[in-house]
């Protein structure tokens, strides 16, 4: 676990992203595979984006794992594309618009066997690909992380 942490950590830290044209869908789909826990995955129309393809699949499984985590029994969680970038939702609990901002805070969590690394994680990634990332209520009730910024091929 220590080891994947330090991986991930590094990964996106790494200063220079190499962006290529990514099929959204097969990295959403791949990030989806190593999420641990209950919950059911739908991907929505997709299209190929510029991105570096690893930080992709590594930022789409924190914030899936996020969702399972603390979205609560038998969640559900939504990934597609939009016209400035990609998003990820959930029919989960959501988060209140206060806490919002403190999410992507390294080190935030509100489990007590949290790490609080995950979104902190999100949150580089996104910086390192000079994108932005909002967080609003679901059409569900849940979270939705919405990125944008993102170049289309």
């Amino acid at each position: 676990m220590n080891e994947r942490i330090d991986d991930v950590l590094t990964l996106a830290r790494e200063a220079e992203v190499e962006p290529e044209p990514v099929a959204f869908g097969a990295a959403a789909r791949e990030a989806w595979t190593v999420v641990e826990g209950e919950g059911t995955f739908e991907l929505a129309e997709t299209a190929t984006i510029r991105a570096d393809r690893d930080r992709l699949v590594r930022l789409l499984e924190n914030l899936f794992a996020n969702s399972v985590e603390h979205g609560g029994e038998d969640v559900t969680v939504w990934a597609g594309t939009t016209e400035e970038g990609f998003y990820m939702a959930d029919d989960g609990v959501g988060i209140p618009p206060e806490r919002r901002e403190e999410v992507f805070e390294s080190g935030f969590s509100t489990a007590e066997a949290g790490t609080g690394l995950g979104l902190g994680i999100v949150a580089e990634l996104v910086e390192a690909h000079g994108w932005e990332i909002e967080i609003d209520e679901s059409e569900a009730g849940g979270a939705r992380f919405e990125v944008t910024g993102v170049a289309f091929p």
